[in-house]
């Protein structure tokens, strides 16, 4: 089933490509969440922002020192944060405000989870703040592929590598919205676009190594990761997960964009 908004949009996230997420191993489950909640009275913005109190919930847990319940309560967050993607597409409505909405409750959670991480494992302000810096960097490398992906295999053109121009409101929406948030996304996002639009190649068509490789990046399978480290005792290895296994799999993400 495709519908025409602003070009076709598929029913499923990558359309018919054959390239493979492996973040997005959640994305059966939040399609059944997101059928149940189809006719009721819950709205996108709703499983947002239930998301990012799930964000506030873990980084208490990890603050209290519940380390392997914390790791558990990522991956389920992992799952809900699958949900409103989900549930747009369900309800055939993609929306702007709900893009934007969600890149900055997740930013303000990943920010929440990582300085509870940073107390517990007795990190300074500075190396936190440095840590979640180089997640961002990872996320939307990944982000970027997965765009381009989306609008390759499905068609969808609610996010876009370039941000800069104020999209126009999906009519379901108002632009007063839409305006207020894409000026919050570009104070706190597009220096991230830019930067990974400067270090990625152009090749717009033939990126299914690039996509699939840097989906290893992506919350859903970071999220396993982290599970493992906190049920072996392991957590102590987060940040050379981060700093040493992410940065080299971005690296060569990037130097095969070129090519």
């Amino acid at each position: 089933m495709k519908i025409l908004l602003g070009g076709n949009m598929s029913s499923k996230k990558y359309g018919d490509t054959v390239a493979k997420d492996l973040s997005d191993w959640g994305r059966p489950v939040a399609r059944l969440c997101a059928t149940f909640l189809k006719d009721r009275n819950i709205s996108v913005l709703m499983v947002t922002n239930f998301h990012l109190l799930l964000s506030v919930l873990c980084a208490w847990l990890i603050l209290q020192d519940y380390i392997v319940e914390s790791c558990v309560l990522l991956v389920i967050k992992g799952v809900v944060d699958a949900i409103d993607g989900e549930l747009a597409r369900i309800r055939e409505r993609p929306s702007h405000v709900g893009r934007y909405w969600d890149t900055i409750a997740d930013t303000i959670g990943l920010i929440l989870v990582t300085y509870a991480f940073g107390q517990y494992l007795n990190w300074d302000n500075l190396y936190s703040i440095g840590i979640v810096i180089v997640i961002l960097l990872q996320y939307s490398l990944f982000n970027h592929f997965s765009v381009k992906m989306r609008q390759i295999g499905a068609g969808d053109d609610t996010s876009r590598t370039d941000e800069k121009i104020c999209p126009v409101a999906k009519p379901w929406e108002k632009q007063i919205h839409v305006d207020f948030l894409h000026k919050v996304y570009l104070v706190g996002f597009s220096w991230q676009d830019d930067l990974i639009n400067f270090m990625t190649g152009k090749n717009n068509q033939n990126i299914s190594f690039e996509f699939t490789l840097s989906s290893l990046l992506g919350y859903g399978f970071q999220s396993i990761i982290i599970l493992i480290l906190g049920l072996s005792m392991n957590i102590n290895l987060l940040d050379e997960l981060i700093l040493i296994v992410n940065s080299s799999i971005a690296i060569i993400v990037i130097i095969k964009s070129h090519f």
